[in-house]
């Protein structure tokens, strides 16, 4: 048994300690993690079975040639993962649950041995992610589940290409690439914010490369436009987030508290319509912000979003030389988690519960 299951293992048993119900987490996490690597076959193997349809081979080589830039161009680890391939027969890997207090937008955290404390739990099936969804919202908690196409065990194990993702645009598969691979460089325990935010950057920056590389212009303007509606539907859930961090820090009763609670989300939803008109009509994020947001939506969101422009900023810093900006990273990683928020937020000076 390897290293990596071992800890798994040992992970599960430790939490005996913890109840039944920890237990069972860790138990489906277990279970889950195992399923993959048992399934994962080679990449070699799969290209010269006669079975395999042409789709899929193509899929396979351009995801190996996304594998070898990420190394070669971008200075990503060179290791096992993304050089086998799953099938998982499911739309998502893991269906990702945040939690958040009713007058709060700070995540309730969940804790464990190899990867510390993460603002969400991931579940390997999507009955249990809502199932427990359910209990934590009958205790009063706003609860957001998403389905998540892939996932890093941050080097324990080599991470395959899944059925998850592999059908999915050249350009959005070179991103999920870049973004895993990115947690086996610099990944700090209890710092969602920081490992997603800096994983965010990494994608961002190897896809530009990526289809300058291969000269395709078009693809890049897409891209970029597509970034940029990014950018403005984050500063969008950002200032919804402010707007109802100040009101939770008031002294409101309860009632009235939800009721500017609710007044709060109206105007999000108000902000989002004005940016859609702006957008020429573009409604790609309607799945995402729904029709009835809450305190676990805007943690979610703010979780992969943050930290990315004060990440960028340091890219530019390294003159666009990844290696030299991943050092930089880990020197960074080494301070205190109230130092990092400082460095990378726009505004120093900032209020937010982050920092």
């Amino acid at each position: 048994m390897n290293k990596a299951i071992r800890i798994l293992w040992a992970a599960a048993c430790a939490a005996l300690l913890g109840g039944c119900e920890t237990l069972a987490y860790y138990t489906q996490a277990v279970g889950g993690q195992l399923h993959i690597t048992s399934s994962a076959r080679q990449i070699d193997a799969i290209l010269e079975d006669p079975e395999t349809s042409s789709d899929l081979r193509n899929r396979l080589r351009s995801a190996l040639e996304i594998r070898e830039f990420a190394t070669k161009e971008l200075g990503l680890p060179d290791d096992g993962s993304y050089r086998r391939y799953a099938d998982l027969k499911r739309p998502f890997v893991v269906w990702n649950l945040f939690v958040t207090p009713e007058f709060s937008t700070k995540a309730v955290e969940s804790c464990f041995p190899v990867t510390g404390c993460v603002t969400y739990r991931g579940y390997f099936s999507e009955a249990d992610a809502h199932a427990y969804s359910e209990k934590m919202r009958a205790k009063g908690y706003d609860v957001q589940v998403s389905g998540i196409p892939a996932y890093s065990t941050l080097g324990w194990f080599d991470d395959p290409l899944l059925s998850t993702f592999i059908r999915y645009p050249e350009t959005e598969l070179a991103r999920l690439v870049f973004h895993e691979l990115a947690h086996h460089v610099v990944y700090v325990g209890g710092d969602t914010v920081f490992n997603e935010s800096f994983a965010v950057s990494v994608e961002r920056a190897g896809v530009r490369r990526w289809l300058n590389a291969k000269k395709r212009d078009r693809d890049l303007a897409i891209f970029q436009t597509a970034r940029d509606r990014q950018r403005e539907f984050i500063v969008l859930v950002e200032a919804a987030k402010e707007r109802l961090d100040r009101i939770y820090a008031s002294s409101l009763p309860p009632e009235e508290m939800r009721a500017a609670k609710k007044a709060g989300f109206d105007e999000l939803l108000r902000d989002y319509e004005a940016l859609k008109v702006r957008w020429g009509g573009y409604a790609g994020y309607d799945r995402i912000i729904g029709t009835s947001p809450g305190n676990a939506l805007l943690a979610s969101i703010t979780a992969y979003s943050r930290y990315v422009p004060g990440f960028e900023r340091m890219i530019d810093d390294a003159g666009g030389n990844m290696p030299a900006y991943f050092e930089a990273v880990k020197k960074l990683s080494k301070l205190s988690k109230k130092e990092r928020c400082r460095l990378l937020t726009t505004a120093p000076n900032s209020t937010s519960e982050e920092c």
